[in-house]
């Protein structure tokens, strides 16, 4: 079942949309999110342009222009944080909105082995904190 746009997060920039995340920047297809809870640092979210949208129901050509742009983040995030491995995720039980988790996991650090936890509400950052992280992200784009 398709949530209505107007209940859309990311369509509407919802207030909750500004206490979860920082956009960081317009991609080909998408928009780059920050995660504000930073329990793996340098997590990021892509969302695709339109509205209700599955994977499945992309044209070739849409499909990969969004994976193209998760995989330009992955990279980004790569080479600005240096994770032992990158985790993706496409989760939008009640939001039909597609958006791809990009999770750096790093060896030692929290759940890295197990499943990501949406919020975990652990780590954040200072302004000055979030600013130096997105401006890393921005220099690897």
């Amino acid at each position: 079942m398709v949530s209505p746009i107007s209940e859309c997060l990311y369509c509407q920039h919802l207030p909750v949309l500004d206490e979860l995340m920082i956009k960081i920047a317009d991609l080909g297809v998408s928009q780059l999110f920050l995660f504000k809870e930073q329990s793996h640092p340098g997590r990021c979210n892509v969302v695709y342009k339109d509205h209700g949208v599955e994977l499945h129901e992309l044209s070739e050509e849409q499909r990969n222009a969004f994976f193209a742009d998760v995989a330009r983040i992955g990279k980004a995030i790569a080479a600005a944080f240096s994770p032992d491995k990158i985790n993706y995720g496409a989760f939008a039980d009640t939001l039909s909105h597609l958006h791809m988790h990009i999770v750096p996991k790093y060896k030692g650090g929290y759940n890295f082995g197990g499943v990501i936890e949406m919020n975990p509400k652990k780590t954040y950052l200072s302004d000055s904190e979030y600013a130096e992280t997105i401006e890393k992200i921005k220099k690897n784009l």
